[in-house]
């Protein structure tokens, strides 16, 4: 929609297609283990020309691209909080008002290790499917008292009339990208790399490349609990990131922030196409990017440093064990 308004010219046909992570319903997203559960179909499909560009949610993509594509904007993101969607008995009430032992479903260990220390009176237990099926699980059974879903899921959706509670920071992290939609493409294809550029949300595509760099440092992904919250403000990108054991118990958190205020050079030239984990901004200062990246670097460096290997791999092992 956002294309055919700038580019009224074209015509933009959209190709629905289904994934792996789509079609496997029955196992909880970290036991998987595949790391483009959601995305290598639509990459071949770019690969073989089928299609010109791919709308993914950013925290699906891989903080490595295959060669040969690249995130080619990364549109202003939508509330990254999670959500609480309670079962219409519970419906006014909040997790900590409900009552002992109530089964809270999610399919995400960061989630849950989160809240498990949170909220220490509850279960949690996994629920797989798209966000009608998770829904349907929850109002049609008496299984879940409440599940968490990402709040922007919800919202694009047209059912944030559904959320209960939304999770702040102080009660748990997002995911790493949560909320915010990336359009990959053909890393060679300038056409469409220079048409789709025009989607870039500037703070987004700083705070998410912080964030993806605090990832690919610490090498996490969706079988380890590994939580981040970010802000840019006067300026100053700040960057909270957090590793959790399984059950919570474990956790090791710290923040820490950069300047990203620089101006914008014309930056032709033999790095015009530099890639910032996976994304290509040639419209936000390059600087600023290296500085939001070096920032998630460095913040990862600094819980490694404190012991987030050990937690991490500990937290591998025992969900492999599962």
């Amino acid at each position: 929609m956002m294309l055919r308004e700038l580019y009224p010219d074209f015509h933009f046909e959209t190709v629905a297609m289904s994934t792996t992570g789509d079609k496997i319903l029955d196992t909880a997203l970290s036991k998987i283990g595949e790391k483009s559960l959601f995305t290598k179909e639509l990459e071949s499909a770019l690969e073989r020309n089928e299609v010109d560009l791919v709308v993914h949610s950013l925290k699906d993509l891989p903080t490595s691209l295959p060669p040969g594509f690249t995130i080619g904007a990364v549109c202003k993101r939508e509330n990254p909080l999670d959500a609480v969607v309670f079962h219409p008995k519970n419906c006014g009430k909040t997790l900590s008002l409900l009552p002992e032992k109530s089964v809270i479903g999610t399919s995400s260990l960061r989630r849950a290790a989160q809240l498990k220390k949170k909220f220490p009176h509850l279960e949690f237990r996994d629920i797989r499917g798209n966000l009608n099926t998770r829904l349907k699980k929850l109002d049609e059974k008496e299984d879940f008292s409440a599940i968490i879903l990402a709040a922007a899921g919800l919202k694009r959706m047209g059912w944030e009339n559904r959320i209960g509670q939304l999770l702040g920071p102080e009660d748990c992290l997002y995911a790493v990208g949560q909320g915010a939609l990336a359009v990959e493409v053909r890393a060679k294809d300038q056409e469409i790399l220079n048409m789709v550029s025009a989607l870039h949300d500037a703070d987004t595509v700083l705070c998410c490349i912080a964030e993806r760099a605090f990832m690919k440092r610490l090498e996490g992904g969706c079988s380890v609990p590994v939580a981040v919250n970010t802000l840019l403000k006067d300026g100053q990108l700040y960057l909270t990131g957090a590793v959790y054991s399984l059950d919570g118990s474990d956790s090791l958190k710290e923040t820490m922030q950069t300047g990203v205020s620089y101006p914008h050079q014309n930056e032709d030239g033999p790095n015009d196409d530099v890639q910032h984990v996976g994304i290509t901004a040639k419209n936000v200062p390059g600087q600023a990017q290296e500085a939001a990246e070096n920032l998630g670097v460095e913040l990862a460096s600094l819980l490694l440093s404190k012991g987030a290997k050990h937690i991490l791999s500990v937290a591998r092992q025992l969900n492999d064990a599962r």
